[in-house]
C-alpha cells in the first residue's frame, strides 16, 4: 500500500516498482499527533519527509511570536527536501494539523540514491523549482497585494484544485481553520472575517462556517488580480 502512495508523490513520480521498494526500505516510518512539531526552525537536518496520510504546515515566526505559515503539505506529497543541500539546518517549523502518517527519508542514503537515479535527480530538481516559484508567489502576494486579493487567490486555488479532482469547483470547503488561514494570509482573523463578508454582500459567494459557495468566478480573479471590485 505504501508504495502506491509513494508512485502518487511528485518526488517518485515515474519510478519503477523496484526503486520505490528501495525507498520504503531506506525510509522509517513516523506517526505525528495532531499540533505536534515535527522539527523547529534551525533544527539539524537529516532527512526529509514524505507524508502518506494527514496534513502538516511549515511555518516560520518572527521576533515578535508572529505566525507566517509558508506552506501546508497534504498527502501523497513530500516536504523539506531543500533541507538535503542546505547547511544543515530545516528553514522553519513543522507541524500537524491533524493525525499524520509519515515516511522519514535519511539524507545520506537519498542522496546515494539520487546519485544512481537519473530520473530521480529530474524530479528533485522540478520539485525545488516548484517551491522556488510557490515562495515567489507568497512574497509577492504579501508585500504587494491587498487581504482581499490574497483570500480571492486562495479560493481561486481551492476550485482549480477541485476541477482537477473531478469534483465542483464551486463548493469549497476550507482546508484550514480561519485562523491558521489568517495565518498564511498574513493578516489576522478578523480582518479575515471581515474581507469574506464583504465579498459575500457583493455576492461573490456564500458562507456556511469552513464551506464557501462561489458565485462569480469572473469577479474572484478580478480580485485576485487586485482590482477592485462593486
Amino acid at each position: 500500500m505504501e508504495t502506491e502512495l509513494l508512485k502518487r508523490c511528485p518526488i517518485f513520480a515515474g519510478l519503477k516498482e523496484e526503486d520505490l521498494k528501495r525507498i520504503r526500505q531506506i525510509g522509517a516510518p513516523k506517526r505525528l499527533g495532531k499540533k505536534e512539531v515535527l522539527f523547529s526552525d534551525g533544527e539539524e537536518a537529516k532527512g526529509f519527509y514524505v507524508i502518506l496520510s494527514g496534513k502538516v504546515k511549515l511555518y516560520k515566526i518572527s521576533s515578535d511570536g508572529k505566525e507566517q505559515i509558508l506552506h501546508v503539505v497534504s498527502g501523497p506529497d513530500s516536504f523539506a527536501e531543500a533541507a538535503l543541500f542546505l547547511e544543515g539546518t530545516y528553514p522553519a517549523f513543522a507541524e500537524a494539523l491533524i493525525d499524520s502518517q509519515l515516511l522519514f527519508i535519511p539524507k545520506k542514503e537519498f542522496i546515494q540514491w539520487i546519485e544512481k537515479n537519473p530520473q530521480l535527480s529530474i524530479n528533485m530538481i522540478v520539485s525545488l523549482s516548484h517551491y522556488l516559484r510557490r515562495f515567489a508567489s507568497l512574497i509577492e502576494e504579501l508585500s504587494l497585494k491587498e487581504v482581499s486579493s490574497r483570500v480571492a487567490k486562495y479560493l481561486l486555488d481551492l476550485s482549480t484544485k477541485l476541477s482537477k479532482e473531478g469534483k465542483n469547483p464551486n463548493q469549497i470547503e476550507l482546508d484550514l481553520s480561519k485562523t491558521q488561514l489568517a495565518f498564511k494570509l498574513g493578516t489576522i482573523s478578523e480582518t479575515l472575517s471581515r474581507t469574506l463578508g464583504k465579498m459575500r454582500a457583493k455576492k461573490i459567494i456564500e458562507v456556511k462556517g469552513k464551506r464557501i459557495r462561489i458565485l462569480s468566478h469572473d469577479s474572484l480573479k478580478e480580485l485576485a488580480s487586485g482590482l477592485k471590485v462593486g
